[in-house]
């Protein structure tokens, strides 16, 4: 009496893998396997690019903010004065700036003075964001101090102040020109306020990664800005760099019994939440649409086999009245699909991995074909196409594809068990 081969056998992967090589005459077979293969790795390799630049354009817009802005602001909600504005400077900024650098969890905590001005010098104009800070301070932004981009000497920058590299090419500076910084709210006369001009020199020129952040930002020693901005004695905010951005908010409110009354807080994903919100939202569409890609390319794997069934039908009656059993048949031509889907997989993870280690070249090559100016800073933020691996992404891509591979490759297998061996050799 004829025995069944154990499952997955050596017997039933010879005999997949002869269905496989499809002879030339079933040449039908072979060219539904290959464009199976084909369609899972374009599939994956999509999905993995998707992810990589998904992952890499978040960690890129998230780096740069953290990198030039603070992680938590600390504000005053205001006083009303004698004349009925409200007062919402801080006075005893040193106190609040110290108490909150004591918090666990914060690596520092410096005051600002903050205004906004028009830079001139010759016949250009810019309008920029003044932040008036501390030296010791300033050479702690990573964005600003640890540019890769940066020109001039940032040890001087008492003797003057320090400019965005978009600025300086929209004014036309360089290191070591006199700018004049143009206030509305100077000194009050008589005949009312009069706009406040000074000079300053650039000595220091850098580059934070963020086009906003570039085309704007000036720093200004702390002592000069409270004098430009009518500031004496008092700062607008508390700026405040913590250790773990990620959990700010964890933060905020022992900042907040630090700081005492009065005060609000304002963290980074305050800022940039509804942003971070959106991009969570396009990330999820993206997979899902990407996913119905898969399931696409995975489809062409039912009518491969199903062509592949089709033609072994005599094949298959023979192996049945020998005594392979229906299990064993099925697990054949499981086989068949399944090896179709790792093939293709493994092919994608290579080409996906690949374009976002490369990407860069990539990027280079396509901005080259098409002439220049294929990717616009000002209206996406950062400077170029970011992409970063991360190992779950490509984990949930492989299980995505190998998991939708396996599950179609059931349907057309138990159809080839199921066959009758007596409808299969009655024509034979």
């Amino acid at each position: 009496m004829a025995t069944t081969p154990p499952p997955f056998s050596r017997f039933e992967w010879m005999i997949a893998w002869r269905y496989l090589r499809a002879r030339r005459a079933e040449g039908g077979v072979s060219v539904m396997t290959w464009i199976s293969l084909i369609g899972i790795t374009l599939a994956v390799f999509a999905l993995i690019a998707t992810l990589a630049v998904r992952s890499g354009f978040r960690s890129e817009f998230v780096g740069t903010i953290l990198g030039a802005n603070a992680h938590v602001t600390l504000y005053s909600h205001g006083q009303v004065t004698a004349e009925g504005n409200i007062d919402r400077t801080l006075e005893d900024y040193a106190e609040m700036a110290a108490a909150a650098s004591q918090v666990p969890g914060v690596i520092r905590a410096a005051p600002l003075i903050k205004g906004q001005v028009m830079a001139n010098l010759r016949q250009r104009n810019a309008g920029v964001e003044v932040f008036g800070i501390a030296a010791a301070d300033l050479e702690a932004i990573p964005g600003v101090a640890q540019s890769e981009e940066s020109l001039g000497d940032l040890e001087r920058f008492g003797d003057g102040v320090a400019i965005g590299s978009g600025v300086a090419r929209e004014l036309g500076v360089s290191v070591g020109d006199r700018i004049k910084l143009i206030s509305p709210n100077g000194v009050k006369t008589p005949f009312g306020t009069s706009p406040r001009i000074n000079a300053y020199e650039v000595v220091y020129i850098f580059t934070a990664g963020r086009y906003d952040i570039d085309r704007t930002r000036l720093y200004m020693p702390f002592d000069a800005a409270q004098a430009f901005f009518n500031r004496e004695g008092v700062a607008d905010e508390i700026e405040v760099m913590v250790a773990d951005p990620e959990k700010v908010d964890l933060l905020v409110l022992p900042l907040l019994r630090a700081a005492g009354q009065g005060i609000g807080a304002w963290t980074w994903r305050d800022a940039s939440g509804g942003f971070l919100r959106a991009l969570e939202v396009e990330d999820n569409v993206m997979f899902i649409i990407l996913s119905i890609l898969v399931l696409i390319a995975t489809m062409n794997i039912v009518s491969g086999l199903i062509m592949l069934v089709k033609n072994k039908g005599r094949d298959i009656g023979i192996l049945r009245t020998i005594g392979l059993s229906e299990g064993s048949v099925m697990r054949v031509f499981f086989i068949c699909g399944a090896f179709t889907g790792v093939i293709g997989t493994l092919c994608g993870v290579v080409l996906g991995c690949l374009f976002a280690i490369y990407i860069d070249q990539i990027f280079s090559f396509v901005n080259y074909a098409m002439g220049g100016g294929v990717w616009d800073p000002s209206i996406r933020g950062i400077y170029a196409l970011p992409a970063e691996l991360n190992l779950p992404d490509v984990l949930s891509a492989v299980a995505l594809s190998l998991g939708l591979s396996f599950v179609v490759t059931i349907f057309p297998a138990r159809r080839a068990a199921r066959l009758n061996p007596v409808e299969a050799l009655r024509y034979e």
